[in-house]
């Protein structure tokens, strides 16, 4: 009897790498967004350390990333082990579903059997042995015909994540912590993200899912078969001289939707979505409080400094500077600021009010200013 192959050996790792990451304008922008930045200080950006997280799990030979056609060059600069087959290129940004599903159209053609997961290109996760773990228990989920997803545990009552709440041990051989995942919910106001905390049986959801390529595809089809339809026409071009034809055709038509409202959502209705807990430390460095959160760890100083030859003077002053024009920047008596000072565009916020620089960028898209986006 031949012996059953092991689901880590059909395993695929997709590394969406996408958006611009408003919330951290002007650091982040359309050419040059932030998984391409250092913002950890480790040296590495947060696309190339997703890249060596993944390496170990799928080998660099199955590593594909979908990003943007002005984004090719710099990702390939990064990335010189990325094979060229594994480049995905988008026209125009279509939002998860479209990135996800097309990656995964592709390789199913490719290998009827494979299983894939989709990290994001712009998390920070140190815990790289607990995130191996659960990347494991994911793929034996998904092989036993669960969609998975890895949830996070809680630290606090976040108010900038989903949440996921669980339901039950599913005992499946492999992936002894994997639970059902009852309901997905949006980003909560405080009060309630403080009960699901309290109540002990919510996860951050961290858009992390693994999926036999079929199964992920048949659930699409069912919440958007036109979007199926059009992604199962680009896929079987993909390999062939009709690709760029087929792109520019099909790919502008596709609706823009969240993969946690075509797949995750109607999948854990169906009682078939598993969660794997992720105990290890996650960061999706979603806004400039979140990288002061990421530079206070282990740090004596109450400011986080970022830019080569940053040129700063503090006197009891705390929170985050990002420097990029050699500027000196002098800061007396502040608390919890933000300061990002590029060639054309400097920010001034605070700590509390990082979300909000979303808002900024939103008036001037309204202005026609996209030469500062």
């Amino acid at each position: 009897m031949a012996q059953q192959r092991d689901p880590l050996d059909r395993f695929y790792s997709v590394i969406p790498a996408g958006g611009i990451g408003s919330r951290l304008w002007p650091l982040s922008r359309a050419d040059a967004p932030k998984f391409l930045h250092d913002l950890t200080g480790s040296g590495s950006t947060l696309l190339r350390a997703t890249w060596d997280r993944l390496t170990p799990l799928s080998g660099a030979h199955r590593i594909m990333v979908v990003t943007g056609r002005a984004h090719r060059a710099a990702v390939e600069e990064q990335l010189p082990e990325l094979e060229d087959h594994n480049v995905v290129l988008e026209s125009e940004p279509k939002e998860s579903s479209a990135a996800i599903g097309l990656a995964a159209a592709i390789l199913r053609r490719r290998e009827p059997e494979v299983i894939i997961g989709s990290f994001a290109a712009d998390h920070v996760i140190t815990d790289v042995r607990g995130f191996r773990r659960a990347v494991g228990e994911a793929v034996a989920a998904a092989d036993a015909g669960y969609i998975a997803t890895i949830g996070i545990t809680p630290t606090e009552p976040a108010i900038g994540f989903g949440y996921i709440r669980c339901d039950g041990t599913l005992g499946i051989d492999g992936a002894p912590s994997a639970t059902k995942a009852d309901t997905f919910k949006e980003k909560p106001e405080l009060s309630v993200a403080k009960k699901y905390v309290a109540d002990g049986n919510y996860l951050w959801n961290a858009g992390m899912f693994i999926s036999r390529a079929d199964l992920l595809l048949e659930q699409l089809g069912k919440s958007q078969p036109d979007l199926l339809a059009g992604l199962e026409e680009l896929a079987e071009a993909w390999d062939t001289p009709r690709r760029g034809a087929v792109v520019d055709a099909v790919w502008p038509r596709l609706p823009k939707i969240a993969i946690d409202y075509t797949v995750a959502e109607p999948t854990a209705a169906e009682g078939r979505m598993a969660v794997v807990p992720g105990d290890f430390d996650w960061n999706d460095v979603g806004d400039f409080a979140a990288i002061g959160k990421l530079h206070a760890r282990g740090r004596a100083s109450d400011l986080a400094i970022l830019g080569e030859g940053a040129r700063v003077l503090a006197d009891a002053s705390s929170g985050v500077v990002v420097s990029q024009t050699g500027r000196l920047i002098s800061l007396v008596g502040v608390k919890d600021i933000v300061v990002v000072d590029t060639p054309d565009a400097l920010l001034v916020t605070t700590s509390a009010n990082a979300q909000r620089v979303k808002s900024v960028v939103d008036a001037l898209k309204l202005s026609g200013r996209s030469d500062i986006l």
